[in-house]
């Protein structure tokens, strides 16, 4: 469905487009062959296998070398035989285009490289970045708003930040580095004709070719609501408001919603918003994917800038009480355990997965800026119910979904179940960084050792069974021996996520580490990329 055949919504907002031209691609791996696990994953292990990683080390300098080392494997895997493409293939040394053919994985890993101080990475990836051209798609596939936003312009932002700041020195060429903000504005003037709509509610799909959409009727409540801070972040930096003030009029249904019986209970909201009208059409919703980081990002605005954002931080308080109140669930076999059900309108659901995993994570960030222990210690709860994801499975990993409701559990599950207090339903671990990012949180708010451990236990557990070929690949089975088969992927988020917050929780104080000297100067957006925050730090 085109939008508006002669004006383009960039234009009239004045914002600039790139011009578009068809750039040569080549053709895009298609490997889909699957290997099977092994010992470590990997036959090719660099250093002394099998001491390498040293297993019993305690030394937090000796976990963050083995993170990094793993961080370097990967990214010399996807250098060789992906750049500039999105993703390696590791199993046959070939490459995707997931996310329109930009770089995905090398948006993704730029500020990783950056807070691991990797100079030749940092290096190579903002000498790439200005050849982009963010007006041609590959193979004029969809892209994403919501995908996009926290990847690239995420990723360019949090580059810009931290290269203009604390890490100016890993630069060989400081002329780059303003070319990153430049290319975070180019991308969101292609992106921002999405918003062109009779509620500014966006489009998430979109066709650049000839500037149309997917003619979706609705979206849902985690793409309109991720997109707040990566903009608003751009207005500030640029000095144009327009970037901010698109998202924060498609922000207002969230944090008005209508009509009010699907909003279940106070500040829990329903998932699939018509754009026509601004009315949400459900009541089903919860902390998983679909609905997920518009709840991250009420307080991550607020730790932002607790100036301007302070209706944020109040309408999560007003979901995060709700929360506690009607969705925390115990396990039959397991009531030691915590997990948050999903709902429709007040119906639970008792099943979960690995992306609500960082809810824990988002209970103990808002418990520090807020300076509320009882979200704190509601957020350490929900960590010990993902660690249990984690340290139940043959493999040492999490699945990607899990649920716990006794009148349902499988017979082939039933032991497992009274173990370990939830039951698998989807196996498979596509290197998600969830669990690990909770660790990471509760780390920061405690400083108890033992979140480290769970932090380093899953890293090695990843290491030991998805590393193989090149570089990661997804597996298909967590419960199984060696993780079942492998999958010919290595997602980008593997570089932004997975491999930082597994490197940070080990490492020393630094500004852009949650809660430094009991402050937040940076805030970390949904894909760990962490932007400077424009208030005072809270």
């Amino acid at each position: 469905m085109k939008l508006y055949s002669l004006i383009y919504l960039p234009l009239a907002f004045g914002l600039p487009t790139q011009d578009s031209h068809d750039p040569e691609h080549n053709d895009p791996g298609k490997g889909h062959g699957k290997g099977y696990g092994h010992g470590n994953g990997n036959d090719t292990w660099p250093g002394k296998h099998p001491e390498y990683p040293p297993d019993y080390t305690k030394d937090p300098k000796e976990r963050a070398a083995a993170v990094k080392e793993a961080f370097q494997y990967a990214w010399d895997g996807y250098y060789k035989y992906a750049f500039p493409n999105d993703e390696l293939r590791p199993l046959n040394n070939s490459f995707s285009n997931s996310r329109n053919g930009w770089g995905a994985s090398a948006a993704d890993a730029l500020s990783t490289a950056l807070v691991m101080e990797c100079p030749e990475i940092v290096n190579q990836i903002i000498a790439y970045v200005p050849t982009i051209d963010w007006s041609v798609s590959y193979q004029d596939e969809a892209v994403s708003l919501f995908e996009t936003t926290i990847r690239y312009l995420g990723g360019l932002l949090s580059g810009y930040d931290l290269l203009s700041g604390p890490l100016l020195h890993l630069a060989e060429n400081p002329d780059y580095v303003p070319d990153l903000l430049n290319q975070a504005a180019n991308l969101a003037n292609n992106l921002s004709y999405a918003f062109e709509t009779p509620t500014g509610i966006p489009y998430n799909n979109l066709i650049f070719s000839d500037r149309s959409n997917d003619g979706s009727t609705t979206n849902g409540l985690a793409t309109i609501g991720t997109l707040v801070l990566e903009w608003t972040r751009l207005s500030d930096l640029t000095g144009n408001e327009t970037y901010a003030q698109l998202t924060q009029q498609a922000e207002s249904y969230l944090l008005n919603p209508q009509p009010a019986y699907n909003v279940p209970w106070p500040g829990l909201l329903g998932t699939n918003v018509d754009i026509s009208t601004g009315l949400f059409t459900d009541a089903s919703g919860g902390w998983n994917g679909g609905d997920d980081s518009y709840y991250e990002y009420l307080i991550k605005m607020y730790v932002y800038d607790s100036a301007r954002f302070g209706v944020y931080r109040d309408h999560w308080i007003t979901a995060a009480d709700s929360t506690i109140e009607h969705l925390a669930s115990h396990p039959s076999s397991r009531p030691d355990l915590t997990f948050l059900a999903q709902y429709d309108n007040r119906t639970l659901d008792k099943t979960s997965g690995h992306l609500a995993c960082f809810d824990g994570g988002n209970f103990i960030l808002g418990g520090l800026v807020l300076d509320e222990q009882k979200y704190i210690d509601f957020g350490l709860q929900l960590v010990e119910g993902c660690e249990d994801t984690y340290n139940q499975t043959l493999t040492g990993i999490g699945p990607e979904a899990f649920a716990w409701d006794n009148s349902s559990v499988p017979a082939d599950q039933a032991e497992f179940y009274e173990r370990a207090g939830f039951y698998i339903t989807n196996s498979q671990y596509i290197l998600r960084p969830e669990v690990l990012e909770s660790f990471y949180y509760a780390y920061r708010a405690t400083g108890d050792s033992k979140y480290q451990e769970y932090s380093w236990n899953g890293f090695k557990a990843i290491n030991a069974t998805c590393r193989t070929g090149s570089g990661f690949a997804e597996i298909t089975d967590v419960n199984a021996e060696n993780g079942g088969s492998f999958q010919n992927f290595q997602d980008s988020f593997l570089f932004a996520e997975v491999l930082k917050y597994s490197y940070l929780i080990h490492t020393d104080e630094a500004p852009w580490q949650v809660n430094s000297g009991g402050v937040n100067e940076y805030v970390y957006n949904t894909e760990a990329h962490p932007f400077k925050v424009a208030g005072t730090p809270v």
